[in-house]
């Protein structure tokens, strides 16, 4: 296992260095800009460049697998949340043929530029099966 980052945790080390997904600062979103109403919904938002500081911290610490994670929803901050809840939904059991869940990766990949997420959905159809858990074409 290597060393943690040095600057863990984030927040409190470099807060200047993390972002929202507006682009303010972190260290800009208080509770006192609350009560003033100088936040919008994009300020409470994680960025994904501070989501994927997270997962270089959670690599270095030895978390292969919540730097996966973390890696994935940096992806997913670029898909609008209708769309993230149409996958959710598209990704359960029973819900796709293997086609559509080819053409949700491929989406992925080439809409969204998220081939870590693309992976896994690949992964999951390759489960699915193997597993007997795909809709059928007509169903």
């Amino acid at each position: 296992m290597s060393a943690v980052d040095p600057h863990y945790p984030l927040f409190a080390n470099v807060p200047d260095q993390l972002r929202t997904a507006s682009g303010r600062p972190l260290s800009e979103i208080t509770a006192e800009a609350a009560a003033r109403g100088e936040l919008t919904m994009a300020d409470l938002q994680i960025s994904a460049e501070t989501l994927r500081a997270q997962a270089q911290v959670a690599r270095q610490a030895g978390y292969p697998r919540l730097a996966e994670n973390l890696t994935r929803a940096a992806e997913l901050t670029a898909v609008p949340n209708a769309e993230v809840l149409r996958m959710y939904s598209q990704m359960r059991p029973g819900r796709a043929t293997a086609a559509e869940l080819e053409a949700l990766a491929v989406s992925l990949e080439s809409q969204y530029h998220a081939p870590e997420c693309a992976r896994l959905v690949r992964e999951a159809a390759a489960v699915y099966v193997a597993r007997g858990l795909l809709r059928l074409n007509g169903g």
